[in-house]
């Protein structure tokens, strides 16, 4: 549960205009209300305070269907890697990690078949060349077998030269390197050092067996589109990926959701998401709370490191800082983000419909949670999309 002082008294008390919030609340109850999405989840945040919450629909825990409510937990998928990244940043403001080094420097077992070139600063912006690397989840609990696969692993081609997103091997090698810097447990020096001081008791990458009756079981639903569809939009199908609905519903196995992988085994609420983002925002530390980021640490992390590189779907420029996407210019919207979003806001959104993100120009910070992953990719950009243009234009 939150900390009271972590919830705003009204929505006004932070400076939320409760027009344009119910606006957005409408919109993200929408597929809900029509039955396409069984549940989702949204939270609002300003001021280093939730301004909203609300939890709508009904979903299936553990094989008891029942209203989802704002203790229901969701796996966030891609969302966690903003949080694996920000533990990263740690190291690198302690001065125990450079991101221009090799990895090799910090995991000699990584540099088999030509992978000693490439750097952490590669890993965290997805342009090390090996986004097509094989890891069951469930070895991520297995140091000895993390290795092997390291050791497997083959480049796709030369790091630095292109930019593909890597939606998880690059981040087991990133929560590899934190363990091995702060000699805790990945899963633990999140806990510890990131969601106990911020007061987000519900953050977590490695979901305790007790928890599991929380947690909102990843239902898929809508019709895939086909490759006609696709063509009559002007688009190309997107490529495959190890992304696959099979890869997302292992996630309803309980040693899954434990082995808490650093790409996209994060599980929470929506408001430890927004909540995250508004300690981005207000000096790297929660209301009232002790500073863990340095206000030039995020600055650092929030530079756009990507260059001219560009993303093989639209063509447009990838803006990836250490480990966050950067709305940047007009195209923001093909980033994850609304019309109305400024160009500093940053986060990372994650498979299923998950949106997560902070605008620094407001203040504003929103995290939006679903457990029904929507087989038209297009529809759901377009509710990301809706919900972030709503949010973003939430202040008063």
């Amino acid at each position: 549960m939150l900390d009271k002082k972590l919830i705003a008294e009204s929505p006004e008390s932070v400076g939320i205009d409760p027009t344009k919030l119910a606006a957005l609340l409408d919109r993200a109850e929408k597929e809900v209300r029509e039955g396409l999405l069984p549940s989702a989840q949204i939270a609002i945040a300003r001021n280093g305070k939730i301004a909203a919450m609300r939890t709508f629909g009904r979903a299936t825990f553990e094989g008891r269907e029942a209203d989802a409510t704002n203790d229901t937990l969701y796996c966030v998928f891609s969302s966690t890697k903003g949080i694996t990244s920000a533990a990263a940043w740690l190291m690198i403001q302690e001065g125990k990690l450079d991101p221009k080094k090799r990895v090799v420097e910090y995991v000699p077992e990584f540099g088999t078949n030509g992978k000693d070139v490439v750097t952490v600063e590669q890993l965290m912006t997805h342009t090390a060349g090996f986004p097509m690397a094989p890891f069951p989840p469930v070895d991520f609990l297995d140091p000895k077998k993390r290795l092997q696969h390291y050791a497997r692993w083959r480049l796709n081609w030369e790091p630095g030269s292109m930019f593909v997103y890597h939606p998880s091997s690059s981040m087991y090698v990133v929560g590899e390197i934190v363990e091995r810097l702060s000699g805790l447990t990945y899963w633990d020096f999140v806990r510890k050092r990131i969601a106990e001081p911020l007061g987000l008791d519900d953050m977590w990458v490695g979901l305790p067996r007790r928890l599991h009756g929380r947690l909102a079981d990843i239902v898929h639903v809508g019709n895939p589109m086909t490759d006609a569809d696709f063509q009559a939009l002007g688009m190309a199908p997107p490529p495959l990926t190890e992304v696959t609905e099979e890869a997302l519903t292992h996630f309803n196995r309980a040693e899954v959701r434990e082995s808490g992988i650093p790409g996209g085994g994060g599980t929470m609420t929506a408001a430890e998401l927004a909540l995250f983002y508004q300690a981005l925002l207000n000096g790297g530390r929660a209301l009232g709370g002790p500073e863990i980021w340095k206000p030039e640490t995020i600055r650092m992390a929030r530079e756009i490191r990507s260059g001219d590189l560009t993303d093989l779907v639209f063509g447009k420029r990838a803006n990836r800082s250490l480990g966050l996407i950067i709305a940047g210019d007009d195209d923001r919207n093909f980033r994850g983000f609304g019309h109305s979003n400024s160009p500093a806001s940053f986060g990372h959104n994650g498979a299923g419909g998950q949106i997560a993100w902070a605008d620094p120009e407001t203040g504003i910070s929103l995290g939006y949670c679903t457990n029904g992953h929507d087989r038209n990719p297009v529809r759901q950009a377009r509710r990301t999309i809706g919900i972030s243009r709503r949010a973003a234009a939430c202040a008063a």
